[in-house]
């Protein structure tokens, strides 16, 4: 498989009433293909993050949007472009970030959470001298995360986000 420069494919999702954001790296072949973030069927983002709000778990876009918006998660990535081979974060060359402004200046957001070890370097290296917000790395939900259990994930992401939203 060849490296390619893909622009991302999809808008955030967000309101003026979201308080945290939670950045991923760049979508995945199957996350571009259905233009929504977290599209693999194995990525544990939407069971983890439905378990962690005790909620239904979403099916639907339109389910996995409206489930965002009443929990005030704001959800981004932070990478614009990039060259990547396949969904291999380990690959990502060449990297433009998205512009977090349009979140942060319509929102109140009292924190950023990224999604894995690659999201977090790359907010860190080029979004936080923007932003001046610190960001708390979340293990990731990806399945090339395998090493870390589903109840693992469930734990750590509940120790760091519920916090925030009480």
């Amino acid at each position: 498989m060849e490296s390619q420069e893909i622009k991302h494919p999809f808008d955030p999702v967000f309101d003026s009433n979201s308080k945290f954001l939670i950045l991923g790296s760049f979508p995945s072949v199957k996350s571009r293909e259905q233009m929504f973030f977290y599209g693999h069927p194995r990525n544990r983002f939407w069971k983890v993050i439905s378990t962690v709000f005790q909620a239904r778990l979403p099916e639907t876009i339109p389910e996995k949007k409206k489930f965002l918006l009443d929990n005030h998660i704001a959800l981004w990535d932070v990478i614009s472009s990039c060259e990547i081979t396949g969904s291999s974060d380990a690959s990502i060359t060449n990297v433009q970030v998205n512009d977090l402004s349009p979140i942060l200046s319509s929102a109140k957001i009292d924190a950023i959470y990224t999604n894995g070890t690659k999201a977090y370097e790359l907010y860190m290296k080029y979004s936080f001298p923007i932003t001046g917000i610190p960001a708390v790395k979340l293990p990731s939900t990806s399945p090339a995360n395998a090493a870390c259990s589903y109840d693992r994930l469930v734990s750590e992401w509940s120790s760091l986000i519920l916090p925030q939203t009480e």
